[in-house]
């Protein structure tokens, strides 16, 4: 048995106990759970409303909306540059009102949301002097917004500051001359804001990635991975920073962020028409200075003209039909379709690859690079665009080994395609791959279930001749776009 002294020690340290536990708030009780992944001895109900502020009718936001509810107890989301805290979440500096650009306008001290005026500030974002030494004309004067409208007839003015209108308490009328009514985003059906799907800033919604609208209430149908790759423009940009993209489709701005009016077009906005426009006056109408045709701002100037605007003449002595028969060679298009034609000579799209080379350009060794751009699959050379296999392999790009080291049966059961016919009975099967019949050579893909005659034309030629179809659909190289890559997006010729 303890002594006596021993156990009035315990009563004392165990009624102590008791008294600090009963101090803490009901949300944060240690008994709404037993063990580890044991259940809640709350409701649903009881629980949410331990999660919700005080005042907020039942379905309103928990743990305002920064964090999740665990059986009464709030767990706060991690957010930078730090975290929300507080009982409820209510906490966090970054959520303290700013004024022209400065927390708390530069004259107090944001606590737990809320800011603590400097001595001589007062208001909710302490931007208001407490005393005034302006004239009411000049104080007017500093709250007229660019249409020289005082505080945007949206709020008043005091001491050169805007006091926005938000008698309802909500505080969705804002800025510097109270130009921004965040009322404007709210969806009349469900009325939250931006219908739940996206942000608000001065009236205008930024919808999260999956949906569009002027509130944000209609979703895609295809996945927000999908449309970004669709917008994606070659250079990596979403809309080449020149457009917004809704649902994997780029609607192009008409200005572009400069204030500069323009016309830019493009599957990804990639185009921009200003680039064609008359040296002597970018504002005309006038594109390649007459002498040429604009595409997707490059001029493709006529015969005896060149220059970046198709401005300057050029001296041939040959006619137009001589020169573009010089250029053509045994190709039915000038330069094999892959360069530009002057006075008979050809000069090879890119200008500097050396990869597409000869006479009239008839050579292109980027036709011997697979997806990873590995020439002939490492074992092979390539002359002229076509590979010259090392022994022991074969194929268009010296994909296949001729030795096997499995089963006929193994090997036919990798060529399967998804409905069951070995190759889709337009090729054979050669140790577990695909070769696609040489006869028709427009069929490709792992199963040979690839039309490339599907595939974009331009000039009479599958995809322009700059790039590879890949089951349907274009794969440029590096410098072109388009549907059919015939728009070259690299820099001009010499």
């Amino acid at each position: 048995m303890l002594p006596a002294g021993f156990r009035n020690v315990l009563l004392l340290a165990s009624s102590l106990l008791f008294a600090g536990l009963s101090a803490v708030p009901q949300s944060f009780s240690p008994s709404l759970r037993i063990g580890p992944g044991a259940a809640c001895r709350l409701s649903r109900a009881e629980s949410e409303r331990r999660c919700r502020a005080p005042g907020q009718p039942p379905g309103g936001a928990l743990c305002h909306g920064r964090g999740r509810c665990d059986c009464g107890v709030c767990i706060c989301h991690v957010s930078e540059p730090g975290v929300y805290f507080g009982p409820l979440c209510e906490c966090h500096e970054w959520v303290c009102e700013t004024y022209d650009g400065s927390t708390c306008a530069g004259h107090g001290k944001c606590n737990c949301g809320k800011c603590e005026c400097d001595e001589g500030w007062s208001g909710d974002a302490c931007q208001y002097p407490t005393h005034c030494d302006l004239t009411k004309k000049k104080s007017n004067q500093m709250c007229k917004n660019s249409q020289d409208v005082i505080c945007s007839n949206a709020g008043t003015c005091h001491c050169g500051r805007c006091k926005c209108d938000n008698s309802d308490g909500n505080g969705l009328v804002y800025g510097k001359f109270c130009e921004c009514d965040d009322r404007e985003c709210i969806d009349d059906e469900t009325e939250e804001i931006c219908g739940g799907h996206g942000k608000c800033y001065c009236g205008n919604c930024y919808c999260e990635a999956g949906w569009h609208g002027d509130k944000c209430e209609f979703q895609c149908d295809i996945t927000p991975w999908e449309s970004k790759r669709r917008c994606t423009s070659p250079d990596g940009k979403i809309c080449s920073n020149r457009g917004i993209c809704v649902c994997g489709e780029c609607s192009c701005h008409d200005v572009d962020p400069t204030g500069d009016w323009g016309d830019i077009h493009g599957d990804t906005c990639e185009c921009d028409e200003r680039d064609c426009r008359a040296v002597y006056d970018r504002y005309s109408d006038d594109f390649c200075s007459g002498h040429g045709q604009c595409n997707c701002g490059r001029c493709d100037c006529k015969v005896g003209w060149y220059g970046k605007k198709c401005e300057h003449p050029n001296s041939c002595p040959l006619s137009a039909e001589e020169s573009i028969k010089k250029c053509q060679g045994s190709s039915d298009l000038p330069c094999s379709g892959r360069g530009k034609c002057e006075c008979g000579k050809c000069t090879c799209y890119p200008p500097g690859d050396r990869r597409v080379y000869g006479r009239t350009c008839e050579c292109d060794n980027r036709r011997c690079e697979d997806l990873d751009g590995v020439i002939c699959g490492g074992h092979g050379t390539c002359s002229c665009g076509r590979c010259v296999c090392e022994k022991g392999w074969f194929g268009k790009l010296c994909q296949h080994p001729r030795k096997c080291n499995m089963t006929e049966e193994q090997s036919k059961s990798l060529c399967e395609s998804a409905d069951g016919i070995l190759c889709s009975g337009k090729g054979s099967c050669h140790c577990g791959k695909c070769i696609c019949s040489a006869e028709e050579w427009y069929i490709s893909g792992e199963f040979c279930d690839c039309d490339d005659r599907d595939c974009d034309k331009h000039d009479g030629l599958i995809c322009t001749g700059n790039g590879i179809c890949s089951c349907g659909n274009c794969e440029c190289w590096d410098g072109w776009n388009g549907n059919a890559c015939e728009i070259w997006l690299g820099t001009e010729y010499p």
